[in-house]
């Protein structure tokens, strides 16, 4: 009993003690350290929201209100660049601005920063001239087509006519008048034209008789273009003097004509004879544009049917008179 109560004495009396010599120092010494204040927290500068223009102002048409310069710019130049539509005969063809002008898109986006609101700055383009007449040349030869005239050919034996087409042309000077008026305008609406006909100076319907000579059959057909009219029984030249082949015209009509001997040796030494039942042209005369040939009446009736004349054709007078009317200068003969 008395050892226990000892040791319980003696563990009271060490905590009454208090602390040790070493914690002591080391709490003095903390106490006299010079105390130092934190540092504050720095903040970073925060940068200025950048300007922006006036509210609904327009550039050219673009609207740049709200936006900063150089957002301007861009959607400035984007506009501009935007492809410019041509319509012509309802095919469309679009065409690059930045390729034929240039936008002074600083100098208009500057003008806005001290403009209204809702202003509109014009835009301005420097159009190449040289460029879009270059370009209406191009668009002109696709669009383009010459006339092609109506003609008359034979074929089996009869007149056919080859059908006329029409051309088109554009006019450049008003496609490259209204083309810079656009891009000068930064104007993106639709360009429309359309181009012109152009007749063929020959028509289909400008032919009217047409004469063929068949020297095999000894028969002149007279068409209306390329139908049948009416057929003639004739005569041809004889083979010393054949009736020449070819395409020809009229080129001369005489009523009651006088005959006068040709430029040939089998004339030689006649002498011209008046109009009368006795002239060997009878009393019509419709000269081709073969030197010394016609068609022409005959008082020898006798003779039509066959090859027996010095290269022209003869017909009977009443046939011929009849011929005479439905004729005129410039109408075609085919003597084949």
């Amino acid at each position: 009993m008395k050892r226990g109560f000892f040791a319980v004495i003696f563990v009271l009396g060490l905590a009454a003690a208090g602390p040790s010599t070493s914690a002591l120092a080391a709490a003095e010494q903390a106490r006299a350290a010079p105390q130092t204040e934190p540092k504050p927290k720095t903040l970073a500068p925060v940068a200025p929201a950048p300007a922006t223009l006036p509210p609904r102002v327009r550039v050219g048409g673009t609207v740049v209100g709200g936006l900063t310069v150089t957002a301007a710019e861009r959607t400035v130049r984007k506009s501009f660049a935007t492809p410019l539509s041509i319509v012509v005969d309802g095919r469309r063809f679009r065409i690059d601005p930045t390729k034929l002008g240039k936008a002074y898109v600083e100098g208009a986006v500057a003008r806005t920063k001290a403009a209204k609101p809702g202003a509109r700055i014009p835009l301005a383009v420097s159009v190449d001239g040289r460029a879009v007449r270059a370009w209406a040349v191009r668009l002109s030869s696709r669009l383009e087509r010459h006339p092609t005239d109506a003609a008359l050919r034979l074929r089996d034996g009869k007149p056919f006519i080859v059908r006329q087409r029409y051309g088109r042309k554009l006019d450049r000077g008003e496609l490259v008048r209204r083309v810079a008026a656009a891009l000068a305008a930064n104007d993106r609406r639709p360009v429309r034209l359309r181009t012109k006909k152009v007749l063929p100076r020959a028509l289909a319907n400008g032919f009217g008789a047409v004469i063929v000579i068949e020297r095999g059959k000894n028969m002149l057909s007279l068409y209306r273009g390329a139908r049948l009219w009416r057929t003639f029984n004739v005569a041809t030249g004889q083979s010393a003097y054949p009736t020449p082949r070819g395409r020809f015209e009229i080129v001369t009509m005489w009523r009651n004509p006088w005959w006068y001997p040709p430029p040939s040796d089998w004339a030689q030494g006649l002498e011209p004879v008046p109009p009368g039942p006795a002239n060997p042209l009878g009393t019509r005369w419709m000269g081709i544009s073969a030197p010394s040939v016609g068609i022409h009446g005959t008082p020898q009736p006798q003779s039509i049917g066959y090859s027996v004349s010095h290269g022209c054709v003869r017909m009977l007078v009443p046939e011929a008179e009849w011929l005479f009317e439905r004729v005129s200068i410039g109408t075609t003969v085919f003597v084949i």
